[in-house]
């Protein structure tokens, strides 16, 4: 059959293809290779610095937190890179450097002025956005330069400048994707927003596979014979495994964005990011129990150290090198009898209050001690696990971040909508079970 929408074929863009039995086909060809020129050249909307400018005027920030650094991006005004220590008598040592500022006061006080401030209106009038290579996929991104910073003493003092480069992302809160020092103290920050998902030249799309129609010509058969033959044994094959989980579908929404937050195969295990990513299709009940068993651990981190957290079992800390391996760290092990006295002590619930007045939990506390020895305390390390409601778009999404309050003692938050259906039924020790 004939298209008769979408992609644009003529009669006379076609090849003659012959099978090894000499049948012979006319196949037409597609002219365009995409369906979304169309809606860009007629895309009078907003421009991609008035789409963010929500963000710009709420003065909202985002954060990522890694092993020593935590990034601060606040929004049209600074980017700040600190590490907060606590001292003796409870007083805080702050270590920070700004990476950027905004030059002007307010980028968006003029009309056009947001453009000024980013250097963009010369991609935006050469209709070349820049693009950027995120995990194998060139990405369009809108730049916002920030200058001035902390002086930098390996660059005779020149200030510290960022670029921040926001992408489109339907699913995201305006994450911190990643913070790359590109050369000395200059610095790219990619931010995920769903606010540019408006422009059509910023969505993120895969490269499109667009159809090929063969005809047959006299004296052929409408199908050539060796595809008819394959198609009944791809049914015949087919039989036994008519019955295909709903759960196992791949889902549309999660696959066309899946490769800006790619989950990294290690072994039969996948690396999570901070962010909203995709970590099972295991149906609900499946992932609660594996990961309440300890058999489906939770990786994460962005840094040089990864983290693997397998609950009731251990948090170990680890880095992958291609010349000298795999070095681990373990950060504690799981003691019930050790949580249980740890959680006398310290609160291993907490509460939301509802309107109704009635409570519901918020978040557990789990304490796993018995890690390797600390050079700096000659103490084992110890962590807090801190077990949190996420609500997300994706059900099966995860956030993993790790701090070190204090030297060798750690606090791991895991944040999902896998942990929300579950956290009712903790115990007077936080300790979580399968819901009935």
């Amino acid at each position: 059959s004939q298209p008769t929408t979408g992609v644009l074929y003529k009669e006379d863009n076609y090849i003659i293809m012959t099978t090894v039995d000499k049948e012979k086909y006319k196949c037409l060809l597609p002219l365009i290779a995409s369906g979304n020129e169309e809606e860009e050249k007629d895309y009078k909307g907003p421009t991609p610095g008035e789409l963010l400018e929500p963000l710009f005027k709420q003065s909202s920030c985002s954060y990522r937190i890694e092993s020593y650094w935590t990034y601060e991006v606040c929004h049209g005004k600074h980017i700040r890179q600190y590490h907060e220590e606590k001292e003796t008598g409870q007083k805080i040592n702050i270590q920070e450097y700004y990476l950027g500022n905004m030059i002007m006061k307010n980028p968006l006080s003029e009309p056009g002025s947001q453009e000024l401030s980013c250097g963009c209106d010369l991609f935006l009038s050469l209709s070349q956005i820049p693009t950027k290579n995120i995990e194998g996929q060139m990405t369009p991104y809108y730049p916002v330069e920030l200058g001035n910073g902390t002086p930098c003493s390996l660059r005779q003092n020149l200030p510290r400048s960022s670029t921040v480069m926001y992408i489109c992302h339907p699913e995201a809160k305006h994450e911190i994707l990643s913070v790359a020092e590109v050369t000395t103290c200059e610095y790219e920050v990619v931010i995920l927003t769903p606010l540019l998902c408006n422009h059509p030249k910023y969505r993120f799309r895969a490269s499109p596979v667009n159809d090929i129609f063969c005809q047959s010509l006299p004296g052929s058969p409408l199908k050539p014979h060796n595809l008819e033959q394959l198609e009944k044994q791809q049914e015949m094959l087919k039989m036994p495994f008519r019955r295909v989980k709903e759960e196992e579908m791949p889902s549309t929404k999660e696959e066309k964005f899946s490769s800006i937050h790619k989950p990294v195969a290690v072994g039969s295990h996948q690396l999570l990011t901070v962010g909203t990513t995709h970590i099972s299709k295991l149906t609900d009940e499946q992932l609660i129990k594996e990961f309440l068993s300890g058999s489906y651990c939770f990786h994460g981190g962005v840094g040089w150290w990864k983290y693997e957290f397998c609950y009731g079992k251990y948090v170990h800390q680890y880095h992958e090198d291609k010349e000298s391996g795999k070095t681990s760290v373990v950060v504690g092990t799981w003691s019930k009898e050790e949580h249980i006295e740890w959680s006398r002590k310290n609160a291993a619930r907490t509460f939301y209050l509802r309107e109704d007045g009635t409570q519901t939990v918020r978040m557990v506390s789990h304490f796993y001690g018995n890690g390797d020895v600390c050079d700096l305390t000659d103490k084992p390390r110890q962590v807090t696990v801190k077990l949190k409601c996420k609500e997300s778009d994706s059900p099966h999404a995860v956030t993993i971040y790790m701090l070190e309050p204090h030297s060798c003692q750690y606090i791991l938050g895991v944040e999902s909508p896998v942990i929300c259906k579950i956290l009712d039924t903790a115990d007077e020790y936080g300790l979580l079970s399968v819901p009935s």
